[in-house]
């Protein structure tokens, strides 16, 4: 066995949401033959890729198949997530991935859509971040069981800078940790989208692979104002089944596929999609609509990320501070899992095929 033969039969394994092969995309490294064995490492899009099993099958079948049938094949894979950002940004520049989830209105689970992605991306082994942007109604504080902390604060170039809290290997950052809870936050448009600044200016974020950000409901200043000062990679919609909820993230579809504005949209969650009972497993009971955030996808031609069941450990878990995919419950893990998975391949195929991300051009 050669390094030639090798790399050409690696050549017949294709990156599956790419579409091209392994070694045309320079995944393929430090291949070392001794005799009879074969080492190399395949450099993954992501640490959380879905597809690992499946490229590490397709490439040891490859080299029995066109290199040595009797070949001891040694995989190892390591990850180095792809980003589409322009060099010249300064804002975030260790954020590989900025990831928006976003609802038309509130009470649909936008935020437990956006802790459990946070955390399910975590779980794969990507540094992942967590910005609650819901300046009127923050979450994170609740969610993740840090009600009453404070983040630290450390000097860097004579200013102030933010040391994000860290719960379940997710870096939190929250106006609920930097107000008392009891006082209501009553800030007009442009105070909300100062704070806003603030986090992304002056929170040191590190090195991140993906940093989810949970915004407000509805459409306003607050996306505005995001979407002009960092490099948005794209968003993630939430939705339930009932046709309410549907009317409005029509509007957030919309607003987002603006010519002056147009960040892609990253796919689509139906929460609260159906209830089972636990002593009727077999049963589901549509109690806000039949498969209307699937219809929605379809109509308007976006990835559908997957249905998230009512399930009572997802509000109770999101209640003591310990989020679906942090707890035990498989039926909702199974869930988010999915709905990550796809997403995760979808920035993936995002950031390969269009254009860089940049600050959008939002007219005042």
């Amino acid at each position: 066995m050669t390094e030639a033969d090798i790399l050409k039969a690696l050549s017949n394994v294709q990156e599956p949401d790419l579409g091209k092969d392994l070694v045309t995309l320079n995944m393929v490294k430090d291949i070392v033959i001794d005799d009879n064995e074969v080492s190399f490492t395949i450099v993954l899009t992501t640490p959380a890729c879905p597809l690992k099993e499946i490229i590490g099958k397709a490439s040891e079948n490859a080299i029995h198949t066109f290199v040595n049938k009797n070949a001891k094949v040694n995989i190892n894979f390591t990850a180095h997530t792809t980003t589409n950002r322009k060099d010249a940004l300064q804002l975030l520049t260790g954020v590989k991935n900025i990831i928006a989830v976003v609802s038309g209105k509130g009470g649909v689970g936008k935020s437990t859509v956006a802790a459990n992605l946070a955390l399910a991306l975590a779980e794969g082994g990507a540094h992942v971040g967590l910005m609650d942007a819901d300046i009127y109604g923050p979450s994170v504080p609740i969610m993740f069981g840090v009600r009453g902390q404070r983040p630290m604060m450390r000097e860097m170039n004579g200013k102030g800078i933010i040391i994000p809290l860290e719960k379940y290997h997710i870096k939190l950052m929250s106006i609920g940790l930097l107000v008392d809870e009891k006082n209501a936050v009553v800030w007009r448009g442009p105070m909300a989208s100062s704070a806003i600044k603030q986090f992304v200016t002056e929170v040191d974020w590190g090195e991140l692979d993906y940093l989810v950000i949970d915004m407000p409901p509805g459409t306003g200043d607050i996306h505005l104002t995001l979407m002009q000062t960092v490099p948005v990679t794209g968003v993630v919609i939430v939705t339930t089944p009932q046709p309410v909820a549907l009317a409005d993230a029509k509007k957030g579809i919309a607003m987002f596929g603006q010519a002056q504005i147009n960040v892609p949209i990253i796919g689509l969650v139906e929460n609260m999609a159906y209830f089972t009972p636990a002593e009727l497993p077999n049963n589901k009971y549509y109690l806000f609509g039949k498969e209307g955030g699937k219809k929605l996808a379809e109509e308007y031609e976006l990835p559908f990320l997957g249905q998230i069941p009512i399930v009572q450990s997802i509000r109770e878990g999101g209640d003591t501070g310990v989020p679906a995919m942090a707890g035990d419950d498989v039926i909702s893990q199974e869930a988010f899992r999915t709905i990550t998975n796809i997403a995760v391949r979808n920035i993936a195929m995002r950031n390969a095929n269009m254009i860089n991300t940049q600050p959008v051009a939002v007219p005042s």
